[in-house]
């Protein structure tokens, strides 16, 4: 059995307060863990800031030896098709050979956060795994509160 590692420290460990990287520090930071031997290197969310969109045009000429660059977002919106969800798009415009996309699983963001039934809520996700695998795209889903 091989257990594979996924860092976050790109993108979640930058919520921390008074934690910000710049770019060019994002880029050494991802070296750095691909020669740690991290098997996925969450980068951002290219979706969220023009800051993570830049990393990842500029991550294009880094050579890892081990590690996949992986994009950060969320499912497709419930009012937009997947193939017009500027998010969506975002994420397959990184360039990365890995996403990672998180959507609702406890029932009551669903229904109240979202606003929409159970089973439209599996249609975005299903929707946009599909959508993503069709351009090539390792997934990784995130069952945001799964045990709530």
């Amino acid at each position: 059995m091989r257990i594979q590692t996924f860092d976050t420290t790109l993108r979640d460990g930058t919520q921390g307060e008074a934690v910000s990287f710049s770019v060019d520090d994002k880029l050494a930071i991802a070296l750095k863990l691909d020669e740690l031997g991290i098997d996925y290197i969450e980068g951002g969310w290219p979706g969220s800031n023009p800051k993570d969109r830049d990393f990842f045009a500029r991550a294009r000429d880094l050579r890892f030896k081990h590690a996949k660059l992986t994009a950060f977002g969320s499912t497709r919106f419930a009012k937009n098709p997947v193939d017009q969800d500027p998010n969506v798009r975002e994420l397959v415009e990184a360039g990365t050979p890995c996403v990672a996309i998180f959507g609702k699983t406890w029932d009551f963001h669903v229904t109240r956060a979202l606003g929409i039934t159970l089973e439209e809520n599996l249609a975005l996700i299903s929707e946009t795994v599909d959508y993503l695998k069709r351009h090539g795209k390792e997934v990784v889903y995130d069952a945001e509160h799964f045990f709530d």
